[in-house]
């Protein structure tokens, strides 16, 4: 019986291969946008899944209130590890100290490489159970030994043993090779860990870090832990809550709170609003779950809406089957293998248009996803998808042709009733109110990034480029390379600062001004800079005037931006001096000599932070930030600039970020939002023209013979295109209807997580309706026009 089925099937897809071609086409394309971001969903809710011990991991967090605003981050000060392994080592398994994620120079004969990767204390290969291919797991034990993963260790050492190796770092110090561990996949944390290297290290070469063994206020570090298997998150938390309160006064006064933030959420839960967690990138898995589910649902519409509408084409079919004895179940069972066959032709075309996809879609999303040829759960998924698909698609059409009554078929009194044609019209609806949320969805998204995008930044991002002076090569060498990088042509001025232009590193507080209000917490960007720093980003002094190496007395002055000004409440701040509450031991006080405009380093969508610009008396920062010269290419000022930096620093990696690329990251998020929406509506709006090509078809064939009639009586090919084309840009006239107040409700509520935002206008609605309606026009007129064109001889006759 089934080998039946699957015959009768066939025959009918071979006898109508227009309608097949639009179901199987449709449904295709469907699947293929369903599986994608199913694949996409499954990598981003599998994230830290290579991590053994992941649901026991987890991050210290702290969340303290300045003036009324609590935030929230993993920063936390040095004194707090102590005081964790003093009282309460019983509740963790492991716990770590942590450095940031940094980046390190690392030689090896003649071979010099730049990686990023974490000092940290012994337990960390244990914590994270890293699997180690070569040497021993307790591998940063000593305090000159460093962990390499393999790709880092192949960079360095290519085909030789690196163990027992001695690889220089920063041209500093020599630590030798302990262990090889694989490199942790894309879709982890600490996957740009290319190395470990001990905490004690660490220490020892940086003497603010040894400084800040008892500065609770220094909050420049991390901790991760493993708890233990008796207790849980919550219950840990509650124990070190006040923790820091209860050992540091000052901390009472910003309500420090500590708690205990679970890898588990780091990737998809990770955003919090006022102390309180609020999601994170989860709304994108729920966006493109809910937006596959559409696409699919469309597709399914297609197949519904086809097969009921050549209805009267398989009715006799239906009228002697029953006559001769088939159950309806039998009918419904009929049907339902038909649609199956649709559904796994067009999942097996989905496959092929996923698996040649792929790649583009991973350099578009910045993913490493793989197609699972041998994952047992896809393909098990995969067969229940079908089937899913294949009854979703098929259960109405099956039940509808089904219920065909023999006697009024085979007498030839059989007719679609009044309202046969209404779940069409509500399924065709239904498609383009989807379709037209989507659209103007897409559009909203791309108009906030052009908003943020077109945001005054305050300096100018064009011809600057940084390079990373992490060495202690650089240490001394400001002013020298300064010159010779001038005088080399290729710049026209440099400067260095302690954090990159595009981001803040560094919040201080405990200071105090005149007028400074009582209980006044603040919460100020701390940036040391040499004095050409405006001049290098072309920052614009509004009030007072810039460093100058004229004046000796600027080493204890400082800049404020526009923002600090208005936070601090300072009128007429020219000549007033900020100085340090630290009575035990205060840093000379502040000497405000200029005013600085408002400059964008962190999120282009947030308000500018309250920032000082302190002058760098050492000289040592972080960054050299250069201008380049304009009237030379910038691959010509590049090369002079390698050559130069070539001829005092041999043993290190030349290395550079364009400023205004760095920048561009920050919109990254949003802009693969933004493309992927683009990509997923223009193939929903294609699918849902696909099924209006064949409806519109099927009605224009079904009214062959009135069309006829019609143009022997003198009807117009306008008259024809109209009578065929009004009752479909009615529904889509009312799908817009149904669109515009869901997807402005969806919209607002989404811009209200960013503070820079666009205001909603009403011609985005418009043009999203007006696009909905052309596309409408166009996709109907094909087969209007062409019934309208046709010889009415030829239909008259046919009878």
């Amino acid at each position: 019986m089934f080998k039946n089925y699957l015959k009768i099937a066939w025959r009918n897809l071979s006898k109508n291969k227009g309608y097949t071609i639009i179901n199987v086409g449709g449904l295709a394309i469907g699947m293929a946008v369903t599986l994608i971001i199913g694949l996409w969903i499954n990598d981003e809710l599998s994230h830290n899944d290579y991590f053994t011990h992941k649901n026991q991991i987890a991050q210290v967090f702290q969340s303290q209130t300045f003036n009324g605003e609590t935030g929230t981050g993993p920063a936390i000060p040095r004194p707090l590890e102590k005081a964790l392994r003093e009282s309460y080592m019983d509740n963790f398994q492991h716990l770590v100290m942590s450095s940031w994620n940094t980046s390190q120079y690392l030689k090896y004969k003649e071979t010099s490489i730049s990686r990023t990767g974490n000092f940290m204390q012994r337990e960390a290969p244990d914590m994270l159970d890293l699997n180690i291919l070569k040497g021993e797991k307790d591998g940063v034990r000593e305090i000159n030994s460093i962990m390499l993963c393999e790709s880092t260790a192949k960079a360095l050492f290519g085909d030789e043993d690196p163990i027992g190796k001695t690889v220089k770092v920063n041209s500093q110090y020599d630590m030798m090779v302990t262990a090889v561990y694989e490199d942790i996949p894309f879709n982890n944390s600490f996957n740009d860990a290319e190395f470990i290297m001990p905490w004690d290290k660490y220490v020892s070469v940086n003497e603010w870090i040894k400084n800040a063994e008892d500065q609770w206020g220094n909050n420049s570090f991390q901790i991760f832990v493993q708890i233990a298997d008796n207790t849980s998150f919550e219950s840990v938390t509650a124990k070190i809550l006040k923790v820091k309160q209860e050992l540091n006064e000052n901390s009472k006064e910003f309500n420090a709170e500590l708690f205990l933030f679970p890898m588990q959420d780091w990737h998809l839960r990770g955003r919090f609003e006022n102390g309180q967690q609020v999601g994170g990138r989860i709304k994108y898995v729920w966006l493109f779950g809910i937006i596959g589910a559409f696409v699919l649902l469309l597709a399914c519409i297609n197949f519904m809406n086809l097969s009921t509408a050549r209805s009267e084409k398989r009715a006799k079919e239906v009228g002697i089957r029953k006559s001769i004895g088939s159950q309806r179940s039998q009918l419904i069972n009929q049907f339902l293998g038909e649609s199956f066959v649709v559904v796994l032709l067009a999942f097996l075309i989905a496959v092929v248009i996923v698996v040649l996809s792929l790649n583009g879609f991973n350099e578009l999303a910045r993913k490493d996803i793989d197609f699972p040829w041998s994952s047992v759960g896809f393909w098990a998924a995969s067969l229940g998808f079908v089937l899913f698909t294949a009854l979703l698609a098929g259960s109405y059409p099956a039940l509808y042709l089904s219920s065909f009554r023999p006697v009024e078929v085979l007498k030839g009194t059989f007719k679609a009733g009044k309202h046969s044609g209404l779940p069409r019209k509500i399924l065709v609806v239904l498609q383009f109110t989807v379709s037209v949320a989507f659209i103007i969805g897409t559009v909203i998204v791309m108009q906030q990034i052009n908003f943020a995008k077109n945001r005054p930044i305050g300096y100018d991002k064009e011809g600057l480029v940084q390079i990373p002076t992490i060495s202690q090569d650089f240490q001394g060498k400001f002013e020298l390379m300064r010159d010779e990088f001038i005088a080399s042509g290729a710049v026209v001025e440099m400067s260095t600062s302690s954090a990159p232009t595009t981001n803040i590193w560094s919040n201080r507080s405990g200071f105090v001004w005149e007028g400074k209000p009582e209980g006044f917490q603040e919460d100020l960007a701390w940036t040391e800079v040499s004095p050409e720093y405006a001049k290098s980003l072309n920052l614009k002094i509004v009030q007072g005037r810039d460093f100058s190496r004229e004046f000796p007395s600027d080493s204890n002055a400082v800049l404020l931006n526009e923002t600090a000004v208005k936070y601090m409440g300072l009128e007429n701040p020219i000549g007033k001096f900020i100085k340090d509450d630290d009575e035990e031991d205060p840093s000379p006080p502040l000497k405000i000599i200029g005013i600085v405009q408002d400059m964008i380093a962190q999120s282009p969508y947030e308000p500018v932070k309250q920032g000082m610009y302190v002058f760098d008396k050492h000289e040592n920062g972080s960054y050299y930030n250069m201008r380049l010269n304009p009237s030379q290419s910038a691959s010509q000022n590049l090369a002079v600039i390698e050559r130069v930096f070539k001829e005092h620093f041999p043993d290190i990696p030349f290395q550079y970020d364009f400023v205004d690329q760095e920048y561009g990251e920050k919109f990254a998020a949003e802009e693969r939002i933004g493309r992927l929406s683009g990509i997923f509506t223009a193939l929903a709006i294609l699918i849902s023209c696909l099924g209006l090509f064949g409806l519109t078809s099927f009605v224009a064939e079904q009214r062959t013979k009135e069309i006829g009639v019609r143009k022997v009586l003198g009807a117009s090919v306008f008259n024809v295109w109209n009578m065929l084309s009004k009752d479909f840009l009615k529904l889509v006239i009312i799908s817009c209807f149904i669109a515009v107040p869901i997807a402005y409700y969806v919209m607002n509520g989404w811009l209200q997580e960013y503070p820079y935002r666009v205001i909603l206008k009403w011609w985005i609605f418009a043009l999203a309706m007006l696009g909905a309606l052309a596309v409408t026009i166009l996709t109907v007129s094909f087969q209007a026009i062409r019934a309208a064109k046709s010889n009415p001889a030829r239909s008259l006759r046919t009878e």
